[in-house]
């Protein structure tokens, strides 16, 4: 079988077919046997996650870190260049810590498509080596380069744009996290990877990026603490995506192998 690189040469040759409506069923069904323990696990880290940041911003800055007051002296337009860096940096920093846990959906999600046994264990899968590093390292350059731009657009008033361009870049690098941990690629391939995915068929990867997107917010109606329930829908669509694209290129690869066995 083709290693992921090669099959990444054949599309950008050949380029891929992707049906929407077969990823998206897919997704759904994945997503059922997923949801509620996820949905479980999300909820007891949320509550860990935000004691632990009440604790330590209480620690280090007093009660009144808590105030609205604090928060405000945070705030773009009240940083100086060298702040907004610093920030940009911390915060793409302690976003790329948590990568390896998304990757852990993406793990759950292959789990309950194979009828493999999953827990709590699961999601914490890629905090492991080689993964970690790769995780981390991809998910720190997407955040620093976004945040960055957020940072430079909101300061010339024109933050509209920076988000613009962050949800461009997030679209094109849509399929980093299961290209490491699926296709065993180090973080920049990962990148120039998705890169290529996304271009060959941009308008149906769209598509599937927005209702994956759209989805996970759904838990937001009416009793908003049903997104951690929800948000993992994201995580099936691009599971599904991803392996209807590469068991699409394995396919011809036995093809393409029994056709060369005939010749021989």
């Amino acid at each position: 079988m083709k290693s992921t690189l090669d099959q990444i040469e054949d599309i950008k040759k050949d380029g891929y077919s992707i049906d929407f409506s077969t990823v998206f069923n897919y997704a759904v069904e994945n997503y059922k046997k997923i949801a509620l323990y996820s949905g479980l696990i999300i909820l007891v880290f949320s509550v860990v996650a935000g004691a632990v940041i009440m604790g330590l911003a209480v620690a280090f800055y007093g009660v009144q870190s808590l105030s609205e007051n604090f928060i405000e002296n945070f705030k773009i337009e009240n940083l100086s260049y060298v702040q907004q860096i610093i920030t940009a940096a911390s915060i793409a920093a302690v976003t790329a810590l948590f990568a390896p846990l998304g990757a852990g959906f993406l793990k759950m999600a292959d789990c309950a498509d194979k009828d493999e046994t999953f827990n709590v264990s699961t999601i914490f899968t890629y905090y492991s080596s080689p993964y970690f590093l790769q995780l981390f390292s991809v998910a720190f350059i997407i955040g620093i380069v976004t945040n960055g731009i957020s940072y430079f657009t909101e300061s010339l008033g024109i933050g509209y744009l920076g988000t613009g361009v962050s949800l461009f870049i997030n679209f094109f690098t849509y399929f980093t996290i299961p290209l490491i941990v699926f296709g065993n690629l180090n973080a920049v391939d990962a990148i120039k990877s998705s890169l290529v995915l996304v271009s060959k068929n941009p308008v149906t990867i769209f598509l599937l990026f927005i209702v994956g997107f759209l989805g996970s917010l759904v838990g937001l109606v009416g009793c908003c603490i049903g997104v951690i329930f929800t948000v993992v829908f994201n995580s099936s669509v691009t599971y599904s995506a991803y392996f209807s694209i590469f068991n699409e290129e394995e396919q011809q690869d036995s093809i393409d192998s029994i056709g060369r066995s005939d010749l021989e």
